[in-house]
């Protein structure tokens, strides 16, 4: 799912706090591999077993699920559970309906870490319970995903799987390029050689001996496509000036621009929204020097990299890269099952990889957003402790097929899928990412940022552009209007130069 999809339905369950007291019945649909007859013969077989009631949203997950009840159930003989998927925009009002109104409560649900607060505050979700023996999240988890699921010092859910993004780079082009590069500069290397012998008088025979080239290995290909994977948005650039595409590859470098969850790492190591657990409204810095600068350096891609907002979608991105066009793009976890599938069908003919998004520049440091799926034990729930027995059974045992099956990248994995190098990219991201702040205050605020992220990718002013954005937020948290103090930024030199080389291009158009 988009973040632009996710910040709608943020939204449409923003007013769930105040709201959820006066609802009506609304449906919802039970998944589970068993028949009521089948229940009621277990029943006879093992005694009277208590029953759990796990919601989730997200349909990929329900054979999933049922598998994991099933094995749960004969783990622990006096509990079954049985999973309940439920679509639509008012996922949370539909669970505090079944809360108050129906003897079947939802024990516990599956929930975005940015909608933990609605839920906290609603009596949806309540402080975890970790069964004796159960080392602490701290101890076993990165702290990106500890951070997503706590709340004023309380930790309200158990982190399941996550999504963030990283680059994807067409790893056989680059191999192409590295080992074209070697010859290269070995054939550079020999002719200096031989220049310098024929100048010292060696015989000609001795000549074409030095020149006898060595095989260039595996190991020299991969050593060199290493050194070349960019650490930086300058390394990118750099290397579109020296690559000699082949006809098919359309661009170097391309990335959904109109999406801020494919944009944020531009600016998510300078931004503070709600401090580090994204719960603190005296925490919110938007508007500083280095935010500014960062956004001036996306705003001078377009240059480089000229992307239609108003055309450019994440899945074109991703089938452009599929089908060879692309070097460099930005994705997101999905990306690496919908590629082997791709392989698996004849669809997608090369190797890839994928490393930590690059830094803005030698200065600028960069970071991902993260969105991490917890499991939340409802506060109307009767059944707490068994609840968070089974959500840490859920969430932390036998998390190795959830990939497999889903395409879900597991929070907490002792192997498999992170056996894959592209897998483990993405869990080394997520440890440094950025999670969704909680916040309900600023729950639009993702939609405001693409915003000034669109008009500056077009060319208006970042710093009045953030300036702006900051003002707006700060007065929706302190319910009054918010002037920003103007912050100064002279252009760098390398920024004049890119100024003047644009206005240059712009003038030959």
């Amino acid at each position: 799912m988009t973040l632009k999809k996710r910040m709608i339905m943020i939204l449409a369950v923003a007013v769930i706090v105040g709201g959820f007291y006066g609802v009506g019945q609304l449906g919802w649909s039970v998944q589970t591999e068993k028949t009521e007859a089948e229940e009621e013969a277990e029943d006879s077989l093992f005694g009277h077993r208590e029953t759990l009631y796990l919601w989730y949203a997200d349909e990929t997950l329900t054979d999933y699920l049922n598998s994991v009840a099933v094995s749960y159930s004969e783990y622990q003989k006096e509990v079954r559970v049985i999973p309940v998927y439920t679509p639509g925009m008012e996922y949370l009002e539909t669970i505090n309906q079944a809360s108050l109104q129906t003897e079947e409560v939802p024990d516990l649900y599956i929930v975005s870490n940015d909608s933990l607060e609605k839920a906290y505050l609603a009596g949806l979700a309540c402080e975890v319970e970790l069964p004796e023996g159960v080392l602490s999240m701290t101890d076993m988890l990165p702290q990106s995903a500890v951070r997503a699921v706590t709340y004023h010092d309380k930790q309200i859910g158990y982190p399941f799987y996550y999504e963030t993004s990283c680059l994807l780079y067409n790893r056989t082009y680059l191999e192409d390029w590295a080992r074209a590069q070697i010859e290269a500069e070995r054939d550079q290397a020999l002719a200096e050689d031989a220049q310098e012998q024929a100048d010292n008088g060696d015989v000609e025979e001795e000549i074409q001996e030095a020149q006898v080239q060595e095989e260039i290995t595996e190991e020299d290909v991969q050593a060199k496509v290493e050194a070349t994977i960019p650490q930086t948005i300058d390394e990118i650039l750099a290397f579109a000036d020296v690559y000699d595409a082949p006809e098919q590859v359309e661009a170097i470098f391309k990335w959904d621009v109109s999406d801020i969850f494919y944009n944020y790492f531009i600016v998510g190591k300078y931004m503070d929204v709600g401090g580090e657990n994204g719960d603190n409204a005296d925490s919110i810095h938007i508007y500083n020097e280095s935010a500014i600068r960062a956004l001036r350096v996306y705003q001078n891609l377009n240059q480089f990299f000229s992307i239609d907002t108003k055309e450019i979608s994440y899945d074109g991105v991703l089938q452009d890269f599929l089908d060879g066009k692309i070097v460099y793009t930005v994705a997101t976890s999905d990306a690496l099952s919908k590629l082997e599938n791709a392989r698996e069908e004849g669809g997608f003919s090369y190797e890839y990889g994928v490393s930590r998004v690059p830094d803005v520049s030698g200065e600028l440091e960069s970071a991902s957003l993260s969105v991490t799926q917890c499991v939340a034990v409802n506060g109307y729930s009767t059944k707490k402790q068994m609840a968070n027995d089974f959500a840490v059974y859920l969430t932390q045992y036998n998390t190795e097929d959830l990939y497999g099956r889903t395409g879900k990248l597991p929070v907490h994995s002792d192997g498999k899928p992170y056996d894959d190098p592209g897998a483990a990219a993405f869990l080394e991201e997520y440890a440094r990412s950025v999670p969704m702040p909680k916040m309900i205050e600023t729950s639009n605020f993702w939609v405001e940022l693409e915003i000034a992220f669109a008009k500056i990718w077009e060319g208006e002013d970042a710093n009045d552009e953030l300036k702006a954005l900051s003002e707006q937020i700060m007065g929706q948290v302190l319910g009054e209007t918010y002037t920003e103090e103007y912050i100064d930024v002279p252009l760098s030199v390398e920024e004049e130069d890119e100024e003047i080389l644009g206005e240059e291009e712009s003038g030959e158009e």
